[in-house]
Order: structure tokens, then C-alpha cells, then sequence
């Protein structure tokens, strides 16, 4: 049985929550990384594991993990939601086709239909309704979905333009292809989340906060203003990891990796 109690708690709620406030608190609580798969630990995504993780122990988790806790999350409050797999277009090169391997949610309650997705750092903050529609503002941030043949794309507005943030069929998928892009995201060798760090939070005022060495290790900060960027000395990671993310315990191990000192 999912312990609703104890992840309302962890996010800051209680009672009976819309699944607006849910997806906002769930957001900007628990910490997007990828520190498993980085230390080459595999993923597991059975919801007891989730729970464990991302609530008891006060962790974080990529957009699998973290969707799959929100959807354990809304069904547990009455909600229905079905699964999509999305292929992240943001920062793709031009003619690279990247794996679907980006966890969308399809949430209906009471006659409503809402797209959601708490797996992102740079995307929604709040549940906003399902397929093609009109521009969503929310905290000075421009969202809105279009249609690109048979996908829709989620696509945030950067400046004066509209940019690409991901692709997907708007066609459920089952568990077993989500574990599928699970166990290639987390551990194949040319992964992105296997060979580099990423770790973001999102604050209340919708301000987003990235720690990245998939090009050159650096610090961003991201508001609808524009981004900010500071390049970083591997050296700092664990006292930022522990002040800026709220994940402590981690020291760097002497082939550079992190590595979790204070697990059980």
C-alpha cells in the first residue's frame, strides 16, 4: 500500500491536496539527480523502492523515478493516470533523434484532463490541460503544446521564440516499456545519466537551479529573464550537494565519482 501520509509530508502537505498543489510541492521538494545510476547503481522503479528513496530517505531521482512517485501519488488521491514516453528535444543537435526515454503523465479527475510531469527541471510547474492548446503562464514562465504530426510537443518559450522541450505519442504505454527505457538510461554506457552528474530543484518562485558536467561541470541558474551559469571545481560538489540540493552524505570517491558515505 502506498504511505500517502508520509509522502504528503515529505512534500509539505496534508489532507486532501488538488492535484495542482500536489505537482507544484512535489516539484520544488524533491531534488532531480541522477547519483544512482552515476555511481553505477541500477534504477529500480517498483514503488515500494521509490517510496524508500525519494521519501524515507530523503532523496531525489530522475524523470522515471519521480513521475512514477507522483502517479503512485494521484492514484492514491482518486486520480486516474496513464503513462507517455517522450523523447527530449531540448539541446538536441539537428538530426539527432534521441531515445524515448522521458517519463509524461495523463492525469484525469472529475472530468478534467491535465498533462503532467514533475521529472523536469526546466518544464511545467504546475499540471496544465491535456494536448494542443493555448499559452500557459505560470510563475513568468510561457508554456503551451502543439502538434507535430502524430507526437505532441511540450515547448517553452525562450525570448521571443518557442523552443522545444520534448516529443511524445499521445499513446499509453505499459510499465514494462518504462522499465525498459529505465534500464537503458540507467545503466548502458552511453548514457548520459551513466557518464555525467545532473542534479536541479526547482524554488517556489519557479527560479530553477541545475549542477551539470555533461559538457563542463558548472552551476546555472535559471529564471524567465535568462540563465545564469558558474563553472565549478569538482572539489565543492558534495558542500553544494548538501547547502543548494539538500542531499548530504556524498564525498567524492578518488576516481572522481560520488559516492553516498552515510547510506543505512
Amino acid at each position: 500500500m502506498f504511505d500517502l501520509d508520509a509522502y504528503l509530508e515529505r512534500i509539505g502537505l496534508d489532507g486532501r491536496p488538488s492535484i495542482a498543489q500536489v505537482h507544484r510541492a512535489h516539484l520544488t521538494s524533491i531534488p532531480f539527480e541522477n547519483l544512482d545510476p552515476h555511481q553505477g547503481l541500477p534504477v529500480s522503479l517498483e514503488v515500494e523502492d521509490l517510496e524508500r528513496k525519494l521519501v524515507t530517505e530523503r532523496r531525489g531521482g530522475y524523470c522515471l523515478e519521480q513521475n512514477l512517485l507522483l502517479k503512485a501519488a494521484l492514484e492514491a488521491l482518486g486520480a486516474e493516470v496513464d503513462m507517455f514516453l517522450a523523447r527530449m528535444r531540448l539541446g538536441a543537435k539537428p538530426g539527432v533523434v534521441r531515445p524515448r526515454s522521458h517519463l509524461v503523465l495523463h492525469v484525469r479527475e472529475n472530468g478534467a484532463s491535465w498533462h503532467a510531469d514533475v521529472g523536469f527541471t526546466r518544464g511545467i510547474l504546475e499540471p496544465i490541460p491535456f494536448g494542443p492548446g493555448p499559452t500557459q503562464e505560470q510563475s513568468g514562465w510561457s508554456f503551451r503544446v502543439v502538434e507535430d504530426g502524430s507526437e505532441l510537443v511540450l515547448q517553452r518559450l525562450a525570448g521571443d521564440e518557442w523552443a522545444d522541450v520534448y516529443s511524445f505519442l499521445p499513446q499509453p504505454v505499459p510499465l514494462i516499456d518504462v522499465e525498459t527505457s529505465n534500464w537503458w538510461t540507467s545503466t548502458h554506457p552511453h548514457s548520459l545519466f551513466v557518464t555525467g552528474l545532473i542534479v536541479g530543484v526547482r524554488g517556489d518562485d519557479g527560479t530553477g537551479t541545475l549542477l551539470c558536467d555533461w559538457s563542463e561541470l558548472s552551476l546555472s541558474e535559471q529564471t524567465p529573464a535568462g540563465t545564469s551559469v558558474t563553472p565549478l571545481e569538482r572539489e565543492v560538489i558534495p558542500e553544494l550537494l548538501s547547502t543548494r540540493f539538500s542531499l548530504p552524505g556524498f564525498t567524492l570517491a578518488a576516481d572522481g565519482r560520488l559516492v553516498l558515505t552515510n547510506a543505512g
